[in-house]
């Protein structure tokens, strides 16, 4: 396998996985289909460095050892897992502070939107890196797309930025559709019935981790 080769071939699994609806479609459609655009590219921004930190570790082995170590996955898959409960729950429960004060669930929900960039990065590299099945599906797979001969740190660099770039051309896509959406999000009913859902989506991710043994 040649590297041109290498990358077109990583590029298409990781397209696969990028258009497949998960816990960062949800933040990213949530996010902006409220408005909030710049928390929506906070959002975007803080998921893909959490990606380009978890390719780079690849490449230089120590997720391996992360993966290796029981106590260690099992650590950061528990400090993943409450993050993603805490988030969906504390989501959820805005929108019932909101109805009660007559304020709104979204403004409730995501505080601090004068930093709104800083907060949607921080928001999403969370996500991202306390995710420990990022670290190893890029374990799995990165090195299967490393050519023999290469120089294994850059080449593993370069697969992510694949995986990178890819990941922020289909979030320009989901900021785009859930701006059209803006209008009727404006509601405060259908702003609730968004956070609910979007935060038992989050939730469940966080469940579904701590489930999981692997």
């Amino acid at each position: 396998m040649d590297t041109a080769t290498a990358l077109w071939s990583f590029a298409l699994v990781v397209g696969l996985l990028t258009l497949t609806p998960g816990l960062d479609t949800a933040l990213i459609l949530r996010t902006a289909g409220l408005g909030h655009r710049r928390r929506a590219w906070g959002v975007v921004l803080g998921i893909q460095t959490g990606t380009f930190v978890w390719g780079a570790l690849t490449s230089l082995g120590v997720t391996a050892l992360l993966t290796a170590s029981q106590f260690a996955y099992t650590c950061l898959r528990w400090a993943g897992a409450a993050y993603l409960v805490w988030l969906g729950v504390r989501m959820v429960a805005a929108t019932w502070r909101g109805r009660a004060d007559g304020t709104a669930a979204a403004d409730t929900a995501v505080p601090d939107l004068s930093g709104a960039l800083a907060g949607g990065f921080r928001q999403g590299a969370l996500t991202n890196l306390l995710n420990p099945k990022v670290g190893v599906f890029y374990v799995a797979v990165l090195p299967q797309f490393i050519p023999p001969g290469t120089p294994h740190f850059l080449m593993g660099l370069l697969l992510t930025s694949v995986h990178i770039v890819l990941g922020l051309a289909w979030s320009s896509v989901l900021v785009a559709c859930a701006r059209g959406l803006r209008g009727a999000l404006q509601r405060p009913r259908a702003r609730r019935v968004l956070d609910r859902i979007t935060g038992s989506v989050i939730a469940a991710f966080g469940v579904r981790l701590a489930a999981s043994d692997t």
